[in-house]
């Protein structure tokens, strides 16, 4: 089993950054892909971007492409998200998820989650 928690959500004006973290418990983070997802009021939760178990590989969706960067430090059991030039439509709830591998995270196939961090952006 792995617990799941984030932290690091909150208020921030358009065009600012926010970092927000998962910290995992157990031994086994390094053996879990990981992946940060979203829901916005009205809105299918998506996949907002993954990152494989040794954070050689990274998938982003294209809305938040050179903007957004995820990696991980697995001696902390902790991942994260950086988001730069936020916008209001980047407003949501933030979830981290572990999967088996990345490619099962983009099919929405995950093992465990988070319980969610607020991001709100306003413009």
């Amino acid at each position: 089993q792995v617990q799941l928690v984030e932290s690091g959500g909150g208020l921030v004006q358009a065009g600012g950054s926010l970092r927000i973290s998962c910290a995992a418990s157990g031994r086994t983070f390094s053996s879990y892909a990981m992946g940060w997802f979203r829901q916005a009021p009205g809105k299918e939760r998506e996949l907002v971007a993954a990152i494989s178990k040794n954070g050689g590989t990274t998938y982003y969706t294209d809305s938040v492409k050179g903007r957004f960067t995820i990696s991980r430090d697995n001696a902390k059991n902790t991942v994260y998200l950086q988001m730069n030039s936020l916008k209001p439509e980047n407003t949501a709830v933030y979830y981290c998820a572990a999967g088996e591998t990345g490619a099962r995270l983009r099919l929405g196939v995950t093992l465990y989650w988070g319980q969610g961090t607020q991001v709100t952006v306003s413009s």
